[in-house]
Formats: structure tokens, C-alpha cells, sequence
């Protein structure tokens, strides 16, 4: 690795100790928590300095913004769906900051511009949170958020005409729009107004369910229902497809566990119905007849199933489609046909049940990928789904439900060949002994020299499950050179509740063991090793990152945990941090505490340690993880570090937790986080480009030491035994590799057949070792 020489920004250590159960806990950087005191405005700038100035002196970065733009300005589609008598979907033509919505009347008209984002702000900042259609498609309620804020204000649009409605709905977060059968008004949750001076900061409690009605203002808005008695429950309504009920999913922050109450809206008395009153499994609303509600669940069946209960004497769940091997994600009701996407070792899979239950046929995929969409209301003809992958640009298909067969609708020309590209799918046993899958991606002709720059992204919680996806920013580190490895943790939702579970809480460790399995795998079997290996995340993988660069810091030569939970110890403080308790738990419970505090990011870091390269994201107006994990872990990173690698941390102006980002910013990141690796990885410029098969586009790895030339081979030792033969570089110029294997303490003469050496690097150390020699 190279040396750097950095200067940092100094830090103010405070006095400030914390008991915990009886464990005193120091937390010297409190003051950093306060984003707007004068002190960490001025700290925040002072770090941006250096970081920015790192960043932007590193060869190679313009070019690698270059190709960024070049692959993300392509034409794309989202999911066409239809409301009314009319068509609405989103495109973005290339590099435009947010996309737009479109409407039409059929899909081979010209669609329409119905609501442009990006003339909200001119930074592209204002962006669209979530959209509502009326039955009639005629009105569209719409939410927006400034600088990536969960923070929502909704409005109205008259959609044949395009104007603006004088209604204005403030203070949403976490929510949707439900509009009423007769178009009305709709159904909305929100919080009481916060105090100004803690907008980004306050907790947030006592989420309330409210009707607006078009027409009024948002103060004479009817309280559809409350909880004085529970600060924590959060409230979620959906009108059913006739009309007739309003039902209303109550949950408890991150639990996937929920209850289920109702609201007969023919009768403006009736009284909220408490159908499913414990929170004692998840259960999802799909479509109902009359007073038979067909639910997802996975009660007494963690992989999910469907289920149907009668209103009318709700004493049982009634078996509808069984709990599979693979795990139930959604399930849509169209044509009086179930459409299920499973995941089966994290790829989807679509099948068709009859309204019985019984298994009709599977939607036929374009390949192993993740597939979503199939949408529509009941007795639909069409719907519409997209498909991708980590080599496919996101692809929308329209399925005839007549005929059963899927025609393309948009399909994205990117700069790019996916034929020089593979994707695999391995397992490897974790700490434990569990299973777990990886995917790699990468360049076909990657040698397995254990030399490739990889990247190694994970997440490990809130059932959230990882699949294939299209990603511009990756496939520019797939043509430098890069690998892309994402593998599936405990703690996401893969294998369903059971898998979530046992990655939370208590067991928390066992997603860090999972990424660590997952790297050792990597470098075992040839595709890396520990000086070419890097690891990210976001959010919740921000913290699986910061936990696992504390706990393994020799495995790995680059970390980027982006807006990271950091500090496991105060999470719970801030905004909506008390929500996550059902993942994490709570130091306020001692048991819980001990957990926490033993792989806590923040607490676990040892002065006098040599840390791995560091690059710490975060922005200014993240209310979701609040900057104050990410500030207070990069002054203790650097100050505990060691080594020469850097530690830095790039804040984000104008941008929260990620929703909504403009493509500008995203490109800008993007352009760090790869630059960053590089600097880290390689010697020299880089020339990224379209998919070389010769002289470009490749990662040069840095020695360990110098070169060590060696004298040609005596003719009288016998050739070791050779694993291929001679491959070519992507290095400029061209240089040829031939590996063969050396046994311990064996003599032997590389088998190649030249006679000058320029480099040897081991593969793996054991019993046998791998080796590399490369020649002009």
C-alpha cells in the first residue's frame, strides 16, 4: 500500500462518561451530536478540506467521473401501471437529476409530462417521495422531500390539466397516500409539527392517521385513529380495491411483526375493528371478497404463505397457498389469478396460483435475476414487471395475461458489452457452519491469481434481502478491473424470519461473521487477497462494515461504510433510531447492553492499531442515521490509527440518508469511492472504458515490496507443474502471466519457457503455494 501523509482537523476531547448498568462508558466527542453548533460547522468544513483535497488530486479520478457519466446517461423506464383510462410511468433521459412522470392514454402514444421534479430546485434536491392516484386517474396526490429529508409535504395535481390543487399536507413521514373510492380525499399518517430548532434531530412519536379532504385546509383534517397509550406504533392506511374498507396496518418501528385492524367506510360509524390485535407474526393485506380478507403471512410459516380470514367470525387463518421451501416476498391479485415472487437462493421467481391455491404456472424470466412489478388491480388484462440483473440494465416487460407470454416494452442501450461480464453464485460456510450464498461478478477472463481489486458489499438486517441489480456505478468498477462480491447475510431476508432473526439482537454477531466468512472465502479461493480487498456498506451495512474493520482490520486493505449506525450505545435517541430496537436491541436493557457495547463500531476501536484505509460517508441532512455516528467514529478512527493508511470523511451538503439523490451527487460519490480505491489499490492513472480486450481498462495491483527480479531458472531443474498457460494483462503495455504451483521446499523452474522474471506473488500461503511470474 502507499504511504500517505495527512493532516487532520484536531478534535476536542471532552469529559463525558456514561454509566451503563454499572459500565462506565467515555463518549469524548458528545459534542459532536449538535450538527449545528458553530464548533462542528466549522470541524465539518475542516474535514471536507482534507478530504476533498485527497480525493481530488488523485490521478485518474476525472477519468473515472468520465465513464460514470457515460454509462449513466442512458434513456430508462420505471414500471408502467394504469389508473383510469389512462398509462403513467416514470422516465429519466439520461442524467437528469430526478425522474419524471409521464402519462398517456395507451402505450404507443408520446406520453405526456404530468410532473417534472427537476424544476422544483435547481440543484435537483427536491425530489419525489411517494404518489398517490385517484381510481379515475384524474388526480395525482404527490409527496416531495428537500435535501434528502424523511421529512414529506404532500399536494394535489389535476392531472388533465396539470395545475396544482391549493391543498398542502405538511409534517408526513413514513407514509403513503390512499385515495378514497370516490376520489374525495385520502388517507395519510403523520407526526405533530417538531420543533424547529430539532427538525433533523427530534424523535419522532405518536405517528396519528388522518383523512384530508380536497378542498380544505390540512387543520380541519378528520383523526381517523391515535394511540395516546403507544408512542411507538406507527399506522399505515390502504383503501381495499372496492372501496369498502379501510384497512389499516399498525406496526411497531422496524418489527416486521404487525397487527392488522379495519374500518367498514360504508358506514361512517362503524368503529375501527381490531382483526389481527397481536403482534405475534407479519401480516399483509392482498385483495378481498366481501368480507373475506386474503392476507400474506408468515405466521406458523417463516418463509411466508398465503392466507384468507372471514371478517364476519374471524376464528381462524384459513390456508391458502402453503409456505414453500423458497421464501414468499409479495403477491398481487390479477385476472382472479395470485401472481407470488419467491426468492430461491436470492433470485426470482414468479408463480401463478388459482384463487384455491393451486399452482397453475411460472412466469418465464428473462434469466437469474431479480424481477419486480405485477401490479394492476383485479380484473386487469396486463400488467407490467422489470427486470435486471448485475450485467442487465433494468428491463420492462408487459405480461398478457390472456395469452401468459411477456414482450419487451423498454429495453436501455448502455455503453457496455454484458457478454464480457460473468455472474456467479457461490456458498460458503460461515463461523457457525451455516450456508451462506455470494454472488461475484466480473470480468470473464479475471484470473484467479488472488490478485484482483475486490469489492465486497454487504447489509445483514431488517429482512432486507440483497438480489441482482443493474448498477451503473458498479459496472465501472467491473471495467477497472474490479470484482464485485455481494453475499447474502443472516439478518436479511433471503430465507425468510428465521434467517432475519438470526442476525439480530443477540445474535447479532452472526452477520459480522457471515462478511468475514464471506472474505475468507475470497481470498482462499484466489479471487483476492487481504491488500486487494475492500468493504462497504450503507445504513444498517455502514454499521456491518464499522464493526467488521474493528474486529478483523488486518483482513482487508479499504473500508467505506457510508451513513452508518456507529454508535450502538445512543441510537435510540435521535429521530426515528428507537424504531431499529427490534434489530439491535437497546442499551437500556443490560443484556442488550453487553451485546451492543461488545461490537459497537464507535466503542471497539484501539488506539495504537494500524486500520485498514478509511473512507466514512455521511451527509448533512440525514434524519434517518444522523451525521452524529459517522463524526464521532471518524475522529476516534483517526485518532486510534496507526498506520499510514488515511482515514477521511466525506460529508454530503444538502442530501439526507439517500431517497431522492440527484444524479449529480450520486455520480460525484461514485467518482470518490472508486478514485479512493484506487489510490489505495493501484500505481498510476487508471483509463476506464468500455470493456477492453486488450492494453486498457485494468487495475494494476501495487507489490507488497519492490520487484525482486531473479535469475533464469537452471535448465537442469524440472519444470514445475503448470496450472495454465501463458494469459495476457490488461496492464499498458501488455505484459503475460503464467502461474504454476510450488510445492513446499520443492525445487522446480517456472515451466513457462522465459527467461527473465519481473514479479512473483503468492496466491495463498499453505501447503502449496500458487505463483505468478509476468514478462514484457
Amino acid at each position: 500500500m502507499k504511504r500517505f501523509t495527512l493532516s487532520y482537523p484536531k478534535t476536542r476531547r471532552v469529559e463525558q462518561v456514561d454509566d451503563y448498568h454499572g459500565t462506565l462508558v467515555a463518549d469524548p466527542y458528545r459534542w459532536l451530536e449538535d450538527p449545528d453548533s458553530p464548533e462542528t460547522r466549522e470541524w465539518v468544513a475542516a474535514q471536507n478540506a482534507v478530504t476533498f483535497d485527497f480525493l481530488e488530486a488523485i490521478a485518474g479520478r476525472e477519468a473515472i467521473k468520465k465513464r460514470l457519466e457515460q454509462l449513466w446517461d442512458y434513456e430508462r423506464y420505471g414500471i408502467p401501471f394504469k389508473e383510469g383510462n389512462r398509462y403513467f410511468l416514470f422516465k429519466n433521459s439520461g442524467l437528469q437529476n430526478q425522474s419524471v412522470l409521464y402519462t398517456a392514454t395507451d402505450l404507443e402514444s408520446e406520453p405526456a409530462v404530468l410532473l417534472d421534479p427537476n424544476t422544483l430546485s435547481e440543484d435537483g434536491t427536491i425530489a419525489l417521495s411517494g404518489l398517490a392516484l385517484s381510481d379515475d386517474g384524474l388526480k395525482l396526490a404527490y409527496g416531495t422531500s428537500a435535501s434528502g429529508s424523511d421529512w414529506q409535504q404532500w399536494q394535489v395535481r389535476d392531472v388533465e390539466t396539470g395545475a396544482d390543487l391549493p391543498d398542502v399536507v405538511r409534517w408526513v413521514k413514513f407514509s403513503s397516500a390512499a385515495w378514497s373510492k370516490d376520489g374525495s380525499g385520502f388517507f395519510y399518517s403523520r407526526y405533530d409539527e417538531p420543533d424547529p430548532s430539532a427538525l433533523f434531530q427530534e424523535v419522532n412519536y405518536f405517528q396519528k392517521l388522518y383523512f384530508h379532504r380536497l378542498g380544505t385546509d390540512q387543520e380541519q383534517d378528520l383523526l381517523v385513529y391515535e394511540r395516546t397509550d403507544q408512542k411507538e406504533w406507527g399506522f399505515q392506511g390502504e383503501v381495499s380495491e372496492d372501496g369498502r374498507y379501510l384497512i389499516i396496518t399498525v406496526s411497531q418501528g422496524t418489527d416486521t411483526k404487525n397487527r392488522l385492524f379495519y374500518k367498514d367506510l360504508s358506514d361512517p360509524d362503524a368503529p375501527i375493528v381490531e382483526l389481527l390485535p397481536e403482534a405475534d407474526a407479519a401480516y399483509a393485506f392482498i385483495a378481498n371478497e366481501g368480507p373475506l380478507f386474503w392476507l400474506m403471512s408468515d405466521r406458523d410459516a417463516p418463509r411466508g404463505r398465503v392466507v384468507a380470514i372471514d371478517t364476519t367470525k374471524p376464528l381462524a387463518l384459513q390456508p391458502v397457498i402453503p409456505e414453500s421451501t423458497d421464501t414468499l416476498q409479495g403477491v398481487s391479485l390479477l385476472g382472479e389469478r395470485f401472481f407470488a415472487a419467491y426468492l430461491k437462493d436470492a433470485r426470482t421467481e414468479i408463480r401463478i396460483f388459482d384463487l384455491s391455491g393451486q399452482f397453475l404456472e411460472a412466469v418465464n424470466l428473462p434469466g437469474i435475476g431479480s424481477a419486480s412489478g405485477f401490479g394492476g388491480r383485479r380484473s386487469t388484462g396486463e400488467t407490467f414487471f422489470a427486470f435486471t440483473s448485475f450485467t442487465t440494465p433494468t428491463t420492462i416487460y408487459r405480461y398478457d395475461l390472456a395469452s401468459d407470454t411477456s414482450t419487451v416494452l423498454f429495453q436501455p442501450t448502455v455503453d457496455f458489452k454484458p457478454e464480457d461480464f460473468f455472474t456467479e453464485q457461490v456458498f460458503y460456510t460461515s463461523k457457525d457452519g451455516t450456508r451462506v450464498p455470494m454472488f461475484i461478478t466480473g470480468k470473464k477472463n479475471a484470473p484467479r491469481d488472488g490478485n484482483n481489486p475486490t469489492y465486497l458489499y454487504g447489509y445483514g438486517g431488517f429482512n432486507v434481502s440483497l438480489t441482482p441489480e443493474f448498477s451503473p456505478s458498479i459496472l465501472t468498477w467491473l471495467e477497472l478491473g474490479g470484482l464485485y462480491a455481494v453475499p447474502n447475510l443472516r439478518g436479511g431476508g433471503e430465507y425468510g424470519e428465521e434467517w432475519h432473526q438470526a442476525g439480530t439482537v443477540l445474535d447479532k454477531q452472526n452477520v459480522f461473521d457471515d462478511f468475514i466468512a464471506a472474505a475468507e472465502y475470497l481470498i482462499s479461493q484466489g479471487y483476492t487477497r487481504s491488500e486487494q480487498l475492500a468493504i462497504g456498506g450503507g445504513s444498517n451495512g455502514g454499521l456491518l462494515v464499522g464493526a467488521v474493520l474493528t474486529q478483523r482490520p488486518e483482513l482487508f486493505a479499504a473500508a467505506l461504510p457510508a451513513v452508518g449506525v456507529l454508535d450502538m450505545l445512543r441510537f435510540q435517541k435521535f429521530t426515528i433510531g428507537w424504531a431499529w430496537v427490534s434489530d439491535y436491541g437497546s442499551s437500556d436493557d443490560p443484556e442488550q447492553f453487553r451485546a451492543l457495547y461488545a461490537y459497537s463500531p464507535l466503542h471497539n476501536l484501539k488506539p495504537g492499531t494500524p486500520y485498514p484505509a478509511t473512507l466514512i460517508t455521511t451527509a448533512d441532512h440525514d434524519d434517518r442515521v444522523v451525521p452524529a455516528h459517522s463524526f464521532k467514529f471518524a475522529a476516534a478512527l483517526q485518532a486510534a490509527q496507526s498506520g499510514d493508511a488515511p482515514v477521511l470523511i466525506r460529508i454530503e451538503t444538502r442530501a439526507g440518508h439517500g431517497a431522492g439523490k440527484p444524479t449529480s451527487k450520486r455520480i460525484e460519490e461514485a467518482a470518490d469511492r472508486w478514485a479512493f480505491l484506487a489510490a489505495i489499490f493501484t500505481n498510476g492513472p487508471l483509463t476506464p472504458g468500455p470493456s477492453p480486450t486488450r492494453g486498457e481498462g485494468r487495475m494494476t495491483s501495487l507489490p507488497l515490496s519492490p520487484p525482486v527480479p531473479f535469475a533464469a531458472a537452471p535448465a537442469r531443474l524440472p519444470d514445475c507443474p503448470r496450472l495454465s498457460p501463458p494469459q495476457p494483462s490488461y496492464s499498458e503495455p501488455p505484459l503475460v502471466y503464467c502461474y504454476w504451483f510450488q510445492g513446499s521446499g520443492e525445487d522446480c523452474a517456472p515451466p513457462c519457457g522465459f527467461d527473465r522474471v519481473e514479479e512473483i506473488v503468492p496466491r495463498y500461503q499453505g501447503p502449496a503455494k500458487l505463483n505468478r511470474i509476468e514478462w514484457h
